[in-house]
Formats: structure tokens, sequence, C-alpha cells
């Protein structure tokens, strides 16, 4: 009886935690589709929204900019980030102080990175725009891949490795031929966290974008937006982030869990 009734606890904390997390995303994407433009009078069902999306030139050029930043700073990333957490593996004996340093700006805050990168930025004397975006994305996306290249490392049998050394193959060969097959669903499972996160990402970008309109992303546009009020074209376009953003993040889970579990 106590543990059917902790069971029965159990899943009404969980309810109530789940509708806390999911009834304002389920109003948002349901009012993307009211036909009236009053953000919460319900007139109808309607998809001219994500219609009007398409004639928006101010929403099209900054899924453009979100586009290019996400994919430019994901490969950079992805790529600084695989061959960083190999590194830090091979030396965690002797690299405790390096993870800590690497791993920081995953609980940096947001705003201290922005502010940082921005006084970075300034005293180079760089122009900013899109090449300053996408440099902050991979700063704040690189720790991110490299976690997660660094979880399949753990499981990762290094014996494979000697013997390819020991066949006479070279650290490059090895690295291609041994590693880098081994490590694929962990690396497109960071690629995938990556662009997730560069998507998303709204105040390092708007501390580093540049004047004009030619560096600005999805979530700034966004913000512009809602400063005159929530109407249905915002929530349509918030909920084409929302869910681009899980399907990405999904995949990656699901990539990831696949590449431990084997």
């Amino acid at each position: 009886m106590a543990e059917r009734n902790t069971f029965r606890l159990m899943l009404l904390i969980l309810g109530v935690v789940f509708a806390f997390l999911y009834i304002p995303i389920s109003v948002l994407v349901g009012l993307s589709f009211n036909e009236g433009g009053l953000p919460t009078a319900w007139t109808g069902f309607s998809f001219k929204w994500y219609g009007a999306l398409l004639e928006n030139d101010d929403i099209l050029g900054a899924a453009a900019n979100t586009v290019v930043v996400a994919i430019c700073s994901t490969i950079l990333s992805t790529f600084l980030g695989t061959f960083l957490a190999v590194g830090v593996e091979i030396r965690r004996r002797n690299g405790k102080w390096l993870e800590t340093v690497i791993f920081a700006p995953m609980i940096i805050p947001d705003i201290v990175l922005a502010i940082a990168l921005l006084s970075f930025f300034s005293l180079l004397g760089a122009k900013m725009g899109l090449h300053t975006i996408i440099v902050s994305h991979v700063v704040f996306n690189l720790a991110f891949v490299c976690a997660v290249v660094r979880a399949r490392l753990k499981s990762f049998d290094w014996s494979i490795v000697e013997a390819s050394a020991d066949l006479g193959a070279s650290t490059i060969t090895t690295l291609y031929r041994v590693k880098v097959p081994v490590l694929t669903p962990a690396i497109v499972a960071g690629a995938l966290l990556a662009f997730t996160l560069s998507v998303d990402e709204f105040i390092i970008a708007f501390f580093t974008a540049g004047a004009g309109r030619s560096s600005v992303t999805l979530p700034m546009q966004i913000y512009a937006m809602i400063r005159f009020g929530v109407t249905p074209e915002i929530n349509a376009l918030a909920s084409i982030v929302m869910t681009v953003s899980v399907i990405c993040l999904a995949l990656s889970q699901r990539l990831n869990k696949g590449g431990l579990s084997g």
C-alpha cells in the first residue's frame, strides 16, 4: 500500500512538473494558428501567420543569417571540440585543471561571456558582424561538443590504438582509420547540439553583432518584434525555431545514446 501511494505521489509530481514546462509551450504553438491578430483571443484556425513569415523580408534575412552562423560555428566547434576531447582524454591523468578551463564556458553566465567577448573584440579593434558572432558561438559551443565526444571516449578501447601503432600506422592514420569511425556518432551528436545552441542563442549574438540588419539573427529578430507586443506571427516564428531546436536535440540525444550503448 505504501509503495502504491509513493508511486502515485511520484506520478503527481511528475505530472505537475511536465504541466509547468509544457503548458506554456502548448499555448504558444496553439496561438500561432490563431486566425485573428489578437495574442490571446481565439478566433479560428489558420496557417496564414506561417505564410506571412515567408513574405517578411526582415525575418527571411534574419533566418539566412542564423543558418550561416549556425552552420559555420557548428563546423568549427565540432572540428576543434573533437580534437580537444581526444587531447584532454589522453592527458586526463595530468589534466584536471585543464578540464576546468575547457568546460568553464558551460557554467559561466551567458551575459558574462558576452561582455568578455565584446571587450575582447573591442580591444582588438575588430569590426562587429556575422564573423564576430560566429567566433563567439564557436567559443560558446566548444565545451559542449568536447563534453559529448568525451562521454564516448570514456568507453573507448584504447588497446586498438596501441594495436594500430604496433602495426606501423602513423598517428594521422590511426586517427582517421580507428578513432574517427568509433567516435562518429558522438561527433554528429555534438554537431547537432552545437547547431541547436547556435540557433537558439541570443545574448552573446546580441552583444557581438554589428550595426544594421546585416548581422541580425532570428532570436534577435524575435526580440525586436516582441517589444511592440506579442502577435500570432511572433508565435509562429518562435514555434518554428523551437521545432528545429527540438528535432536537432532529439537526434543528438539518440545518436549519443546509440554511440554509448555501442
